[in-house]
């Protein structure tokens, strides 16, 4: 049976969501993050170097990182589903928002986390530094490129009702993270009728029900 080291609020709840899609067994290993820190405990550097989730174990096989993970999924178990007929416009599509969702889309997103808490982790006496600091970088770089990825995602799903084409793939599922943290924490889902209208239907579909039941605390949902 597959393993997936699973951390809350996290990537890795989208492994179980393609699990589910799958229709697989599989049994989940749970980590909470650190509620100071927000960090992984030290317990995932048992299971992997880096002690980052997700995580999976299939029988002798260990494999890291969710664009790696969705791919051997896919590739031991898909049987052509979930993603685009091979040598086809829409499967270039699928390749490209499959990397980019974690390539392109996640750094501004953690640059924005990251620069958002500095000020309050900051000594006292350098919190109004370390504050400057951190609006500047905010203002001049991270917000910027937030509002460019934004855009060019609600202008994407205007060519078609998923991201890879016209049906649900998992491109759609690696991509749902991006999105959902954006909605938190980079633009409002009101003023963008396109990634409001997938958030709603990625959060009807089933499998995604069960894989929020199976994982436990995500923010995002």
């Amino acid at each position: 049976m597959i393993k997936v080291h699973h951390l809350n609020d996290s990537r890795s709840q989208r492994v179980l969501w393609l699990l589910e899609e799958l229709g697989l067994d599989y049994e989940v290993v749970r980590y909470q993050r650190d509620p100071r820190s927000r960090l992984a405990p030290p317990e995932l550097l048992k299971v992997h170097p880096l002690g980052k989730s997700p995580v999976i174990e299939d029988g002798e096989v260990v494999v890291a990182e969710t664009g790696a993970i969705v791919e051997y999924l896919l590739d031991a178990y898909g049987h052509g589903r979930l993603r685009p007929t091979p040598g086809t416009p829409d499967a270039r599509r699928f390749t490209y928002w499959l990397h980019y969702a974690e390539g392109s889309a996640m750094p501004p997103l953690l640059l924005k986390l990251v620069f958002s808490v500095l000020p309050q982790r900051a000594p006292g006496l350098m919190k109004p530094l370390v504050k400057g600091v951190a609006n500047k970088a905010l203002a001049g770089f991270v917000e910027p490129q937030l509002r460019a990825h934004v855009a060019y995602w609600e202008a994407e799903l205007g060519r078609s009702e998923w991201f890879a084409g016209d049906q649900f793939t998992a491109a759609d599922i690696m991509m749902s993270f991006p999105v959902e943290a954006g909605a938190d924490r980079a633009f409002d889902a009101a003023t963008k009728p396109r990634l409001k209208a997938f958030l709603d239907r990625i959060h009807a579909r089933p499998a995604y029900r069960r894989a929020l039941e199976r994982g436990g605390d995500y923010s995002y949902a």
